[in-house]
């Protein structure tokens, strides 16, 4: 790997874009005139798997390191495990941002760096950022301290705030090919070619996704028992079965995720409040961490469900490509299918229906996703797009 920006696939223009800004930052630092291809605040955008926070982190990297991002000293091996002193990695652990996150942001924000030449705030999501919460970090983006740097993602300009976007500077990111993910994958990773093209096709350009199928045969596992979904759905029964089926299996899938994280917080915390010490009133920890306990089981709350959502989103992705297949084949386009393994079984679906009801089945999953961010719990959600699925005409009308 020649620098951090490598990291990028199929992005070589925002590649070319960020070193040119690291080279001028460093150059900035040294007393040179500033060329204007540095700036305190960005706004990254593009699609889900594009590499937003690859790019962040990069350019984090890059302005951290004393050699410009060489990708292998101290400092870049600590941004990329989101270590480093002087990069915050911020990601919100729930739905949303909240007012009070964004006051800590804004209070660590005013921090002189530690040891490098920049305090740099790479912030994930900020397309969760509300109104209340993004105008509480709008004063800091648009003047920043002098040594700051604040690094925006997002999955496009329509999803910030204006008067956030209107005071950053603007890098797209796009889908990278198919090919050149696969490439990636079996370049970097060691992943066989069949392997790779296979990942790299499912996963529709998302990079990360790629590689959880290329090299973790449980995520393979997942996907394939979600794409056996539509030839199962024959009854009523059926439906409702394999909706709680999928809802159990998250909620477990979330439980391994966060049950040992939150069990070494909730630890930590009463320890900071005296548990396991010695003297007069130490047994009384529990009682004084009270209200602390609550805040972070608030914290955790959130957490857990945006884990959750997360995955049954991927599972909403996963059969919209299916049925996204089922459709090309009905209309005879000469696009390569995202799932042509299963191609006997679309062909099968696409022969028993029509594309107006496989457009109303599409619709159905994106109704489901809606009201995932609704609120609204995720058996009833997906117990109702089973039986969309089974019949289309039993969907409620959009």
């Amino acid at each position: 790997m020649t620098d951090v920006f490598d990291e990028l696939v199929g992005q070589e223009h925002v590649a070319a874009l960020l070193r040119d800004a690291a080279a001028d930052a460093a150059a900035v630092r040294q007393g040179a005139v500033p060329r204007g291809a540095m700036t305190h605040a960005w706004l990254l955008t593009g699609p889900p798997g594009s590499g937003r926070s690859v790019a962040a982190l990069a350019l984090a990297a890059a302005l951290v390191c004393p050699y410009g991002g060489c990708g292998v000293c101290e400092d870049c091996v600590a941004v990329r495990h989101s270590a480093h002193v002087d990069v915050e990695h911020v990601v919100p652990e729930g739905v949303e941002y909240t007012v009070a996150e964004a006051r800590d942001l804004v209070a660590r924000s005013a921090l002189a760096p530690a040891r490098a030449q920049w305090h740099v705030f790479v912030v994930e999501d900020a397309d969760r950022q509300g109104d209340a919460s993004a105008n509480t970090l709008l004063k800091s983006i648009e003047e920043p301290p002098e040594r700051t740097v604040w690094v925006l993602c997002a999955p496009s300009t329509e999803d910030v705030l204006p008067t956030i976007r209107s005071r950053c500077r603007h890098v797209l990111l796009t889908t990278p090919s198919s090919g050149q993910v696969a490439r990636a994958l079996h370049e970097r990773f060691g992943v066989d070619e069949q392997t790779a093209q296979f990942a790299a096709r499912a996963a529709q350009g998302h990079i990360g996704r790629a590689r959880a199928l290329a090299t973790d045969e449980q995520a393979r596992a997942r996907r394939a028992d979600v794409l056996a979904l539509p030839v199962q759905l024959d009854a009523l029964g059926d439906c409702l079965a394999h909706a709680a089926s999928l809802v159990a299996t998250v909620e477990a899938d979330t439980a391994a995720v966060c049950d040992p994280r939150d069990a070494s917080e909730r630890e930590a915390l009463l320890r900071a409040y005296g548990k396991g010490g010695e003297g007069k009133g130490i047994g009384t920890a529990e009682r004084r961490a009270r209200g602390a306990v609550k805040d972070l089981e608030d914290r955790q709350k959130k957490r857990r469900r945006r884990v959750a959502l997360d995955q049954l989103d991927r599972a909403i992705t996963d059969l919209t490509a299916f049925y996204r297949d089922v459709l090309v084949l009905q209309l005879g386009a000469d696009v390569e299918l995202v799932n042509g393994e299963l191609r006997p079984a679309l062909e099968r679906l696409a022969a028993l229906s029509t594309p107006e009801r496989t457009l109303r089945r599409v619709d159905a999953l994106d109704r489901t996703r809606g009201l995932l961010e609704s609120n609204v719990p995720p058996l009833l959600a997906f117990e109702s797009l089973m039986v969309a699925l089974m019949d289309p005409a039993l969907a409620p009308r959009s």
